[in-house]
């Protein structure tokens, strides 16, 4: 499981002798003989490595001999068959224990991750989940979205007496085996059999069980959104957490923007171009969002809440930051609200604000656009330096990478960095510089982080232009100037709406080449080129 979102009156269950008795006695008794059981995250072993237990501010090895396959085998006998994401569990516990399997399928490492129920979590929200609107919940990975889910879960079913189904797909929500953990009180669970069979679960539940709220834990395909959707217009109260630290994650993302309402490239006729005093190519929102409530989780005791989607995406479009609602628990346990709140609640150790806007940010929303274009010192912890700045040269950003952490204004660092805690990590959050996880060290999420990373400094290349661009090509191809024409590389999200202006136009599309130098060509049909010859 995660870790969790403390609050001041929260209480918790972990059912730690249950994992305890899953694990071997040479490993599980000095883990006990630790203590600190309540700021354990996980028991990692792997063959022929030392046992690892690692807590909230440590890591420490349980013994001096290494894990052996009869380790492995002894908790695989107690916790039974993986399924297929290599996921299994301990009945009527939270606790969840991950496989690592070798090419011959054997397990070759194990994971045990805790599992606790926090009673408490979502007071920060709760009145927003009592109102009926339709929540996201976005974060990074461990900080608490499932955590809150359950007891969102617990809150509908048994004080506001509503009819709530979870659709939990790996046993994340509910725990494992047939009867659901008892910390979801009168809510219901349904299982999904495998993992890609989720959106037709999310269905079923609403077609089969007549719920009031349906949950939903990790939103992250196009089928799932579209059911979503689906759900959302029925009238089933639907809150749920989706895959990206922050609302405009979901925006750029060509497979979840739907959430939010879709994006889609709009060109307008010279005389609204004019009364807009704006580009011909604009972007706009395609249709109202699913959900209409985001909340960004910051940290353990802090949110931010986008409480109009519809009107924070159409301002972000037009080139405004978000502007969303602060909150925090005070150290009395009082939820404390600030308005207005503009830092970014997707860095991780952020300590300063992301959107640099200027002070006379409350003229007219249309001048809100109008960043000032600063460079940025990048600090790589991890990431190949020479890989790096063949992305930055791609992007055309005018960052520039450092050789130390003291002069630089981010860092860039991967997941398996972040979660050991290095110590070039510490320096960075005890000097408030922003840091930047990649999940996987992979050229498209070095492109969206530097995305990312660009446009908390209000340098986004200006999409509106690229598409503006976009359609004079086009415009030259419908002519018979020429019968293709291939475009600047851009990222999977620019590409998407290229392939759209061209379907608009009548219009043949297709990708080509390798990230990070894919690009759109766009071209008349054969039968029309042959028509215009």
């Amino acid at each position: 499981m995660e870790q969790q979102l403390y609050v001041a009156s929260e209480s918790e269950t972990d059912d730690m002798e249950a994992l305890y008795s899953a694990i071997p006695p040479r490993i599980s008794v000095p883990l006990r003989a630790h203590g600190n059981a309540d700021q354990l995250l996980e028991i990692v072993l792997d063959l022929g490595r030392m046992p690892e237990a690692r807590f909230l501010d440590a890591e420490v090895e349980l013994s001096d001999a290494e894990i052996t396959s009869e380790d492995l085998d002894y908790i695989v006998g107690r916790v039974g068959e993986f399924n297929d994401d290599n996921r299994a569990g301990i009945e009527r516990t939270l606790h969840r224990i991950s496989a690592i399997k070798n090419r011959q399928g054997r397990v070759v490492g194990i994971t045990c991750r805790v599992g606790r129920a926090i009673f408490g979590t979502i007071k920060i929200i709760e009145d927003l989940i009592t109102d009926g609107g339709n929540i996201l919940l976005l974060g990074r990975p461990g900080i608490g979205k499932t955590t809150m889910l359950r007891e969102v879960a617990r809150v509908l079913a048994d004080d506001a007496l509503r009819r709530v189904i979870i659709v939990d797909t790996s046993n994340e929500i509910a725990g494992d085996g047939d009867i659901p953990h008892p910390s979801l009180g009168h809510a219901r669970r349904m299982q999904v059999p495998q993992p890609h069979q989720q959106h037709r679960v999310m269905i079923e539940a609403v077609e089969n069980h007549m719920p009031e709220v349906i949950i939903i834990d990790e939103i992250g395909t196009e089928a799932e959104a579209a059911a979503a959707r689906t759900i959302a217009e029925r009238g089933v109260q639907l809150i749920g957490t989706a895959h990206g630290n922050r609302l405009d994650n979901l925006v750029q993302n060509p497979t979840l923007a739907d959430l939010v309402g879709g994006i889609q490239a709009v060109t307008l006729g010279d005389e609204e171009a004019r009364r807009r005093r704006t580009r011909k190519t604009v972007l706009e929102r395609k249709a109202p969002p699913t959900f209409n409530v985001v909340v960004e989780i910051r940290s353990r005791t802090e949110v931010a809440v986008h409480a109009d989607v519809a009107r924070t995406v159409d301002m972000m479009l037009r080139g405004a930051p978000p502007r969303p609602q602060a909150r925090k628990i005070s150290d009395e346990g009082a939820v404390e609200e600030t308005e207005g709140d503009q830092e970014s609640f997707g860095i991780i150790g952020a300590g300063r604000p992301a959107y640099q806007m200027d002070e006379e940010r409350e003229l007219d929303e249309t001048r809100e656009a109008d960043y000032r274009r600063t460079s940025a010192d990048v600090f790589a912890h991890g990431i190949g330096r020479g890989k790096l700045e063949e992305t930055l040269y791609t992007l055309s950003l005018p960052f520039r990478v450092v050789d130390s952490l003291s002069s630089a204004d981010v860092m860039l660092t991967t997941k398996q960095l972040y979660r050991r805690r290095t110590p070039a990590v510490r320096t960075a959050e005890e000097n408030h510089v922003p840091v930047y996880v990649l999940r996987k060290n992979t050229p498209v999420q070095l492109e969206q982080a530097l995305q990312a990373i660009a446009h908390s400094r209000g340098m986004a290349e200006d999409i509106e232009s690229i598409l503006e661009d976009t359609e004079e090509s086009l415009q030259r191809v419908l002519a018979g100037d020429m019968d293709e024409v291939e475009l600047r590389p851009q990222n999977a999200y620019i590409r998407r709406l290229q392939h759209q202006m061209a379907q608009e136009a009548s219009l043949q599309s297709h990708s080509n080449g390798r990230e990070p130098n894919r690009r759109v060509r766009v071209y008349r049909a054969r039968e029309a080129v042959g028509a215009g010859r």
